[in-house]
């Protein structure tokens, strides 16, 4: 990333209402998901990956989330494949053997992976048990990968152990100038499909194919994954953020990076309960704050838990029982406007 690149980040944080003037967490309960390249774009990747490591002890500690995906680039780097890497990107890092440091599985970044990064996620819309969820990934869930269930969790345990091996010393050499060592010795087949073409972290079928076979494939993604909506980036359109069958698709990447020079965009999920009967357990209504998708290098999706959810008489639905009316809007927000994409409403009962 360029010198700018740290500050559009920041821009579009303050955009999604994540952090204040002084770029400190100022989104309470919210949760901020990241979908990963961060790296590769220069110089001040460092100075985003330590901004959110910070944001996320800030945010644990108001009762919000940081939620952060692996991009292609993150594995990229991982094995050494360093054809992205810029000379001041590896100057920022004290060299190229401190850098190789910092990403083995001691070192700060690496752990930091290790710990908080995961290939896919699955983030519920609300704090109760049977709520709705939506899916993240840096490219595309394809509804026929091998290891999609159950999910996330088989997508998430093969990226943990690639990128384990890819990180425990000694590094692979990196490419270039030395010979392309490719994936880590001792890798698996099932790791090997996750890193292929057709695994999350490259495809973009859900970005790129025609809208029939796009909406076919998310309904077959839904059945079996149970996520309401598939988010993600890796293919940047750099005007506006990419919505496919009526929102059931979401692809965010407008290329915020300087390196692009596209729109500075974030997606906004407001969600609702309204109770509808007078004998409904509860509060008068619960409200679940901005989803904000941040394009090319992060998603941020916010959510506020309401208070009520935190109460000490709370029920196995989070203190909400009865009828209630479920209302999801879905937003592009832009520096100078904002784009309406979605509503759906529907009638629950907790």
């Amino acid at each position: 990333m360029s010198s700018a690149d740290i500050s559009n980040a920041q821009k579009v944080l303050r955009m999604a209402s994540i952090i204040d003037d002084q770029a400190n967490w100022s989104g309470g309960s919210d949760i901020l998901v990241q979908t990963g390249d961060i790296v590769d774009r220069g110089a001040y990747a460092l100075d985003i990956y330590k901004m959110m490591q910070r944001l996320r002890s800030e945010a644990s500690a108001e009762g919000g989330k940081v939620v952060s995906i692996l991009g292609n680039h993150e594995v990229m780097n991982a094995i050494g494949d360093w054809r992205y890497v810029t000379q001041d990107d590896i100057k920022v890092f004290g060299g190229v053997k401190k850098r190789q440091e910092d990403l083995c599985k001691e070192g700060w970044l690496g752990a930091e992976w290790l710990a908080n990064y995961s290939v896919t996620a699955l983030v519920p819309l609300s704090p109760y048990p049977s709520s709705p969820t939506l899916s993240f990934t840096h490219g595309s869930l394809r509804p026929s990968y091998a290891s999609l269930t159950p999910y996330p969790d088989a997508i998430n345990k093969l990226g943990h152990s690639l990128l384990t091996k890819a990180l425990t010393p000694p590094l692979a050499p990196p490419y270039p100038p030395n010979p392309y060592s490719g994936l880590p010795k001792g890798h698996t087949r099932e790791e090997a499909e996750l890193y292929a073409e057709g695994g999350p972290l490259w495809w973009r079928g859900l970005a790129e194919k025609g809208e029939k076979q796009v909406c076919q494939w998310a309904e077959e993604l839904k059945a079996k994954t149970g996520a309401r909506r598939f988010i993600g980036g890796h293919t940047p359109n750099f005007e506006h953020i990419v919505s496919r069958c009526n929102g059931s698709v979401i692809i965010i990447d407008t290329g915020i990076s300087s390196a692009y020079g596209g729109v500075l965009s974030a997606l906004e999920i407001v969600y609702t309960l309204t109770p509808l009967d007078d004998h409904t357990h509860g509060h008068d209504g619960h409200r679940q704050d901005p989803f904000m998708a941040l394009p090319n290098t992060t998603i941020d999706a916010s959510v506020e838990a309401p208070a009520s959810f935190k109460d000490e008489d709370q029920t196995s639905s989070g203190g909400l029982k009865g009828r209630y009316l479920e209302r999801e809007e879905i937003y592009a927000i832009y520096e100078k406007r904002n784009k309406w994409i979605a509503l759906e409403e529907r009638v629950v009962v907790l």
